[in-house]
């Protein structure tokens, strides 16, 4: 680093063929820069400039290291100044993973908004239930949902899953709409995830919590799956609201025990690290103020 250093100044005296001008526009005293640049060639074992009273020359030597040293020095101006704009303006490659019922059905419609905000972030999206590894991987964020296991990553709140009830209304005309949590035990329920213990809900209503056990012909791991089922008649499902707020506008189904509702679960967007480029920076703030909006 203090050879590029020496020669950044060695470029600058060159530039001025002047050590005063040199070093009055580099804010340096003339004396130290002179060292530097006799330091330089000593390091070098070679002279770059021939001294007089009253003007300053190139040696062969020094002209050939003068063409060399100002292409690395104005590369790397440009690489920083890249670097900086990388940091500062939102464009490049954004690789992101994310569920992939949540990412098709809350994500995409804000994710086409962020894309036409900022032309310059080219996007690849990963919906895969399975968890990445965002530095072996190259993922810039992980979008995840529900309380994670302690990590070295970096994580943002984004927002909720907001899950309640809901069912198709001829269920509800056929099998009778439930008053009470503890009715659900009479009740076809569609189970979410495949485990055991999702025979098991709890529902809030302010501070009062109820658990019942629930039964039910069918049990998936895909939260789209669910709502298509419930939809068709099949069973009462819990579901994010997000995601039915078409079913709901459309009468394809309708709230369950609207006065109760299963805990919310957290939404994060994880990275690697907190210094992040802008495009990550602008991305995550994105879905923080969008999600806050919905």
């Amino acid at each position: 680093m203090n050879h590029l250093r020496d020669m950044a100044l060695f470029v600058d005296v060159v530039k001025t063929m002047s050590f005063t001008r040199a070093s009055e526009a580099l804010g340096i005293p003339k004396s130290s820069l002179s060292r530097r640049i006799a330091g330089l060639e000593r390091e070098i074992g070679v002279q770059l400039l021939n001294r007089t009273t009253r003007k300053i020359e190139l040696t062969e030597a020094g002209a050939i290291y003068y063409a060399r040293c100002k292409e690395i020095i104005e590369s790397a101006q440009i690489a920083h100044e890249q670097l900086k704009d990388m940091v500062e303006i939102p464009r490049g490659h954004l690789r992101i993973s994310m569920p992939p019922d949540f990412g098709t059905s809350v994500l995409a419609p804000l994710i086409a908004v962020f894309a036409h905000r900022h032309p310059d972030v080219t996007m690849e999206l990963d919906l895969s239930p399975r968890r990445v590894d965002l530095l072996s991987e190259h993922f810039d964020v992980a979008i995840r949902i529900g309380e994670q296991p302690d990590s070295t990553l970096t994580a943002r709140r984004l927002g909720s899953v907001e899950p309640a009830l809901y069912a198709a209304p001829a269920y509800l005309d056929r099998a009778g709409e439930p008053d009470h949590p503890a009715q659900l035990s009479e009740h076809l329920c569609i189970r979410l995830p495949l485990s055991t213990a999702a025979a098991r809900w709890s529902l809030r209503r302010g501070q009062e919590q109820v658990d019942v056990m629930i039964d039910g012909r069918i049990a998936v791991n895909n939260i789209a799956m669910a709502q298509c089922l419930a939809v068709l008649g099949l069973g009462i499902g819990q579901l994010d609201r997000r995601m039915v707020q078409d079913d709901v506008s459309a009468g394809r189904l309708r709230r369950v025990l609207p006065d109760w509702a299963p805990p919310f679960a957290p939404i994060y967007a994880f990275t690697v690290t907190r210094s992040q480029p802008a495009k990550t920076r602008a991305f995550i703030s994105f879905l923080v103020e969008a999600m806050r909006k919905n």
